[in-house]
């Protein structure tokens, strides 16, 4: 067997005893759905007629791609608890006497981590078509929205598995996902327009690279506002932003995560 061969089989071992444990504890599925649809249904249907954004004809469509987004960052916190309970428990101290690669422990936490967001995606997109949020564009824009929608939830999860190697306690991880959850969400453009924000703080949202995932989302979608057009580059070039951003996160992260994971378990 060539070395990749026994990498990739090895990545493969890994994703399955993560998608096992999540079949006897599917809590980590209710975990990245809840926060997501209670938004849906509290923000998207019952006060739906209390939220008024120049352009928009169904909040339903405007509010969906920020839903959408809030699966993937709601998944950080789960992601990092469940890296720093293996480390505290002992449990990757087992991989320490097997040959295996560092890196393919993190790769099957990911890719396990990734069919969880993938299939909490799909729970919150069903729950918006039951109260009335409508695609617009063909199948392959829908596709292509949701494989954006699936690049950010698997640069989120790096973030989540470089949280749990490197901070490692529970209390502050817990924490720390539900400040990420909360304040990039709401510091965005995912449930009103970024123009009705204070002058000093909409930069700020304007330059959030969820604001251009789900700008990206909605042009796909076919569920833009059809008011004038926002200025500024992220606006304009938002498929731009994300690509450089989520990029720029990857690269950053991903490294480091394998630094504080050798660090952990002593390699």
């Amino acid at each position: 067997m060539t070395a990749l061969a026994a990498y990739l089989a090895d990545t493969a071992v890994l994703t399955g005893r993560h998608l096992r444990h999540l079949r006897r504890s599917p809590g980590r599925l209710l975990l990245v759905t809840m926060t997501p649809a209670v938004m849906l249904i509290a923000i998207g249907y019952l006060f739906r007629d209390s939220i008024a954004i120049p352009g928009v004809a169904s909040y339903e469509d405007y509010i969906m791609a920020g839903i959408a987004a809030q699966v993937a960052l709601a998944g950080v916190g789960p992601t990092a608890l469940g890296v720093a309970v293996d480390l505290r428990d002992g449990l990757v101290d087992r991989y320490r006497s097997l040959p295996i690669s560092a890196s393919s422990v993190l790769v099957g936490r990911a890719l396990s981590d990734m069919l969880t967001a993938a299939a909490g995606l799909a729970a919150v997109s069903g729950l918006g078509l039951l109260l009335g949020w409508r695609p617009h564009g063909g199948p392959g824009r829908i596709a292509a929205g949701f494989a954006v929608l699936l690049a950010f939830s698997f640069v989120m999860l790096w973030v989540g598995i470089l949280l749990g190697t490197t901070m490692r306690n529970v209390e502050a991880i817990d924490g720390t996902g539900a400040l990420i959850l909360v304040v990039l969400s709401f510091l965005s453009n995912a449930y009103v327009s970024v123009t009705g924000l204070p002058g000093w703080l909409r930069p700020a949202a304007e330059w959030n690279p969820v604001s251009s995932v789900i700008t990206v989302c909605r042009h796909l979608w076919g569920n833009e506002p059809t008011g004038p057009a926002a200025a500024g580059f992220p606006a304009t070039h938002p498929g731009v932003v994300v690509a450089c951003s989520l990029g720029v996160v990857l690269l950053a992260a991903v490294p480091a995560a394998l630094r504080g994971f050798r660090r952990a378990v002593g390699r």
